[in-house]
């Protein structure tokens, strides 16, 4: 049955003339003109397929999805299904965060192909897939053929390429990959079923590049028909920088091998998206595949995967099994309806902007401190700070983002030396920083879009109190702290009551080991003790001191 809040009337030219008998034409008239206006906007879309250039409100956003959500036969007011699946939502509210549409995207045997019980679902499809290849474009990937939206995130994503790729290079056993410590890419090729063959990086000054060499002698020992592709790297974590992929891309094409780029949060920044179309240009490039959440700022679950050859990027998409959500590709059409292509220009300068400036605030802070920034030139996104002090002691150097986390300071990553991990078999060494014997511990932050100035001021002035208090030898939120105070922020006030203050104490108080640093003590105590109590929203909330 169709939802009794979905939609509006169509006010189409019958419904209009009806409507005279009850009130003038002449009122009528603003509206009609306001109607053709939304229905020339929505035109113009379809038509197009490209991100209009102002953004759309949001009023016309819902009303355009609710036109779309009524083309799906589980919104028909007369529908009779007697299908296994017929869109049938038992929540109401489940509904209305779906704007009513529940058949998904895509056909049981390609992402890409419409359904014929969800024409407006497959419209979304459609122009999501347009939409995100003219952002791509904007954003630098001019030469790009075609994309489309993946329901799911980037690691995953990489590994339906790479589950691609075996169809046509069956005998297929390894995947070179310059190594990036993100346990995501190396589970993906893992759980495709393939070898990662670990390529270390080389140092350059302060920062961590491709050693080509170690590519190309990896080609000869295993062959090159052996190889199924090389996944290289662009958006990563400070001291690594862009892969070289010039290089690569040419070392592919010579040997015929794929190249795909794990491209997961590169489509905001200009740098990378010239380094990837350059490669395109000059080389062998098969696969592009980039994060939405990172790039676009939507809610985590998508990502892109496009292409330089469209029949290549089909089949992918033909390889994905059955249909799939239609959330992530519904998120990103409005935010970008909603941006506008003005808006998402802005945005990526904004954020070009703002990383000059971060870079700058680090310099200034790294000299009062004694530190310095580490030169990372081929790093558009993400800077690295080194920390020198306490004689570089991995658990004192551990406890800065334990000190920025108590202080909402999220994303920041310090890396000590000495942190072996094994993931899948595979151990690697000085784990964090790209590299097994990198020789300094730092901190990295990163500009990433969306963020703001406020932001980068009060992460500045947050890490300044922080590195001021370490270095005096006082722990303020050391690693001990963080498990009690997380517990403590997400139980309500009865739960608190239930622990007695020396409890907690005990809990948040670090293990006595002789050490320097200051216990850190969160107090809670009862509402007619330390803390206040109040109601809010008929929730209680409870005051927690840090001493």
């Amino acid at each position: 049955m169709l939802p009794s809040n979905i939609g509006a009337i169509t006010m189409n030219e019958q419904v209009l003339e009806a409507a005279s008998k009850l009130v003038p034409k002449t009122f009528l008239a603003p509206s009609k003109d306001a109607r053709e206006a939304r229905a020339s906007m929505f035109r113009v879309l379809i038509e197009q397929r490209k991100i209009p250039e102002e953004g759309w409100p949001d009023n016309q956003i819902e009303s355009f999805l609710s036109e779309l959500a009524l083309m799906d036969s589980n919104n028909f007011p007369s529908n009779c299904g007697v299908g296994e699946r017929e869109a049938r939502v038992a929540s109401a509210l489940v509904s209305r965060r779906h704007f009513h549409l529940g058949h998904g995207i895509g056909r049981s045997g390609d992402l890409t192909e419409p359904q014929p019980k969800a024409a407006g679902s497959s419209i979304i499809n459609r122009l999501t897939n347009d939409l995100a290849l003219d952002a791509l474009r904007m954003a630098g990937l001019r030469g790009v053929r075609s994309c489309f939206m993946v329901p799911m995130a980037t690691g995953m994503t990489v590994t339906l390429c790479l589950l691609t790729l075996r169809h046509s290079r069956p005998r297929a056993r390894y995947v070179l990959w310059p190594r990036i410590d993100q346990k995501s890419c190396f589970k993906a090729i893992v759980t495709a079923g393939f070898e990662p063959i670990v390529i270390e990086n080389e140092l350059d000054g302060d920062e961590l590049r491709t050693n080509i060499d170690e590519v190309q002698r990896a080609i000869v020992a295993k062959g090159a028909e052996n190889v199924l592709c090389v996944l290289s790297t662009t958006s990563c974590f400070a001291p690594r920088g862009i892969d070289r992929l010039e290089e690569l891309s040419a070392l592919c094409r010579d040997h015929a091998i794929p190249h795909v780029i794990n491209n997961a949060y590169g489509v905001q920044s200009s740098k990378c998206m010239h380094e990837i179309q350059q490669a395109a240009r000059t080389g062998r490039v098969d696969v592009v595949v980039q994060s939405t959440d990172k790039n676009f700022m939507v809610p985590v679950g998508g990502a892109i995967v496009a292409g330089f050859d469209r029949v290549l990027v089909e089949g992918i998409s033909k390889n994905y099994p059955g249909r799939a959500s239609a959330a992530p590709s519904v998120d990103l059409l409005i935010t970008l309806l909603s941006l506008g292509a003005d808006g998402w220009k802005q945005k990526l300068h904004e954020r070009k902007q703002l990383f000059g400036e971060l870079q700058q605030s680090l310099l200034r802070l790294a000299e009062k401190h004694g530190e310095r920034v580490l030169v990372t030139r081929n790093n558009p996104i993400s800077i690295a700070m080194t920390l020198t002090g306490r004689g570089g002691d991995r658990s004192a150097l551990t406890q800065i983002g334990s000190m920025l986390y108590t202080r909402c300071v999220s994303g920041t990553r310090v890396i000590a030396p000495g942190d072996n991990k094994v993931i899948s078999g595979h151990t690697f060494e000085g784990w964090g920083a790209h590299h097994s014997r990198y020789p300094h511990a730092y901190l990295t932050a990163a500009a990433a879009v969306g963020i703001t100035a406020g932001d980068v001021e009060r992460f500045v002035q947050r890490l300044d109190k922080v590195l001021t208090r370490w270095r005096r030898g006082e722990g303020g939120g050391d690693a001990a702290t963080v498990a009690p105070l997380a517990r403590l922020a997400a139980a309500g006030a009865n739960s608190v009551a239930d622990d007695s203050p020396e409890q907690l104490r005990n809990e948040a108080a670090p293990a006595a080991n002789g050490a320097r640093e200051k216990k850190v003590v969160i107090v809670v105590e009862q509402a007619s003790k330390l803390a206040e109590s109040s109601e809010r929203d008929g929730r209680k909330s409870v005051a927690v001191t840090l001493l």
